[in-house]
């Protein structure tokens, strides 16, 4: 185990845990619903979201292997088969307005067995959630091509017009019906937001009207594949045809090893609605030339030509070097679409050298690091606080609309919250604009601690801001609050006085701070004020109102202070 996690982590992967499948059902749904589950061990490997190339079994094997250099390259080709004898996939202009492209291929005289057949699915399953966008860019469709014959024809038709058995049902349905059978199934309830409200929808028949599939949602069963298929028929319909592109020429590349002659491809015609036809899958090569002292300086390292060429080629990037040293030409296999520029090279070239290996220099620019201003202010006004005898708190950022709200009298509208556009709890639905709530959430968690509790916080709010770019504005706040048998505005008060004192802000109109009386819907009618300084109101202070108590849960009175603090810095 710790030899193959020392493995993953040389190859820029990461050996996420050892666990089997026993473990992480207890985990997630306790004991009872573990037993009977399995006890093989798993591997849980992290692999980048670029690595589409690392996604099965077969591909993390092959990419492995070549980096310990047991295996060589292989050389993925295509077949052509001759005039007339190839698969065929047209493409109708119907497809326009939905999903206008496709692209396909076959894979001749495979043998699957059990544990291929699965990786196989879940190769698409894993590729549907992440270049796929969940189906939204590109959808793929395997079939078992001795069931069907060409050419196949892509085309859109209304609901009521497509009819077929779907994949695992045992009568035919209209595709209508289909998506509200789907409706209910975990999996497949994802996508029909893609296709539902268009007035057609995509399908692919083969010459005999047989349906393939409803993309993106469900294959027919007549095409199903099995143990027993020799020949596979790859379909992908897409709105991007470039990720198209790139999740036909994974499929091929990770599954032709399976094939009778490994790692060939047959390739199959497609026609465009403008009659245009091309070939796919491309799986092209291309070449790039990069000069060595690029790659030694970028990571930091100095290696010959031809030690950077044999570390690329570790990475399945076959090199050598070319004119008297002066260049690598490095030629990019069709699994590598996420090599686009120099710089994706020379990753690939320090990741075989390994991080580790780059020896630490100091850098070679000097510069003298300073706090934030604000940040320092902070850091000094929370000592001084502590030293009054207040005690800290860090609560969440995020909070209910009630929190800022209801519970302090206001309407949400009045406070300009910025909103979460999906939360995933009612605890957190928007960014808070006081740090009362917060305070007055942990005084109702800790309520049986001993009397007086002290509390303050100094934190960022946020509100609405349509003069900056991002449409909204932090400011940081200081927030402090007593809780006892009796209101203890006095202490408050202040403190408020110590935090003018230590900030040399003298007590007069002039150029000081002075309070003033306010009325506040969170405050005591008559026991709130309203606090100047160098010019301009920063906050308020007072007892507050026994609705807003009463609605945190809070049976004693309680006053508080909100200022904001960087007028100071």
């Amino acid at each position: 185990d710790e030899e193959f996690d020392e493995l993953c982590f040389e190859f820029g992967l990461e050996l996420d845990e050892i666990t089997s499948e026993k473990e992480i059902i207890s985990k997630e749904k306790g004991e009872e619903k573990a037993k009977g589950a399995s006890d093989v061990i798993l591997y849980k490997i992290d692999v980048p979201a670029n690595r589409y190339d690392l996604l099965c079994l077969e591909g993390l094997v092959r990419g492995l292997q070549i980096f310990k250099e047991r295996i060589n390259l292989p050389r993925y080709e295509k077949i052509i088969p001759a005039e007339g004898e190839g698969q065929r996939l047209i493409i109708t202009e119907q497809t326009a307005q939905i999903r206008p492209h496709a692209v396909a291929a076959v894979l001749r005289n495979i043998t699957f067995t059990k544990d291929r057949y699965d990786s196989f699915i879940d190769l698409q399953e894993k590729l549907h959630q992440n270049i796929c966008r969940k189906r939204a860019l590109v959808a793929i469709g395997t079939h078992d091509l001795d069931t069907i014959s060409g050419p196949f024809t892509f085309t859109a038709k209304a609901p009521s017009e497509i009819k077929f058995k779907p994949l695992n049902q045992s009568k035919e349905y209209t595709a209508s019906q289909i998506m509200d059978l789907c409706r209910t199934d975990s999996h497949l309830r994802h996508y029909l937001h893609l296709i539902e409200n268009k007035p057609r929808y995509p399908v692919i028949y083969d010459s005999n009207g047989v349906v393939l599939s409803m993309p993106p949602i469900i294959n027919g069963d007549h095409t199903k594949i099995s143990l027993n298929t020799r020949n596979v028929f790859i379909e992908c319909t897409g709105t991007d045809i470039t990720k198209a592109k790139i999740v036909l020429d994974i499929i091929v590349t990770m599954f032709s090893e399976y094939c009778e002659k490994p790692f060939t491809v047959e390739a199959a015609e497609v026609v465009y609605p403008n009659g245009k036809t091309h070939i796919y899958p491309e799986l092209a090569y291309r070449t790039e030339k990069v000069k060595p002292e690029y790659i030694n300086k970028k990571i930091g390292i100095s290696e010959t030509p031809s030690s950077l060429a044999k570390l690329l080629t570790r990475m399945c990037l076959k090199s050598h070097v070319t004119g008297n040293g002066n260049h690598i030409e490095i030629e990019i296999p069709p699994t590598r679409a996420d090599i686009i520029h120099a710089c994706d090279i020379v990753e690939d070239a320090a990741i075989a050298y390994g991080y580790n290996n780059i020896q630490m220099v100091i850098p070679k620019t000097y510069t003298i690091a300073n706090q934030l201003p604000l940040n320092k202010l902070a850091e000094l006004l929370r000592l001084d606080l502590a030293a009054a005898g207040f005690t800290e708190a860090l609560t969440f950022a995020l909070c209910s609309q009630e929190d800022i709200a209801d519970k302090l009298g206001m309407d949400i509208s009045a406070t300009n919250a910025v909103h979460i556009a999906n939360p995933k709890t009612a605890e957190f639905q928007v960014a808070r604009t006081t740090l009362l709530p917060g305070l007055l959430k942990t005084i109702a968690a800790n309520r049986k601690m001993p009397l007086p509790l002290k509390l303050f916080e100094i934190s960022d709010i946020v509100v609405k801001d349509p003069n900056t770019d991002v449409g909204a504005r932090n400011y940081r706040h200081l927030c402090a609050i007593y809780y006892n048998k009796s209101p203890g505005f006095e202490i408050i008060h202040g403190l408020l006085d110590r935090v003018m004192q230590l900030l040399e802000v003298p007590p007069n109109e002039e150029n000081g701070y002075t309070i003033k009386a306010a009325e506040g819907t969170a405050f005591f009618p008559g026991r709130c004020a309203e606090v100047f300084a160098k010019g301009q109101s920063i906050g308020k202070l007072g007892v507050l109102h026994p609705d807003v108590i009463t609605k945190f849960e809070l049976t004693m009175p309680c006053s508080a202070m909100e200022i904001n603090i960087e007028p100071f810095v």
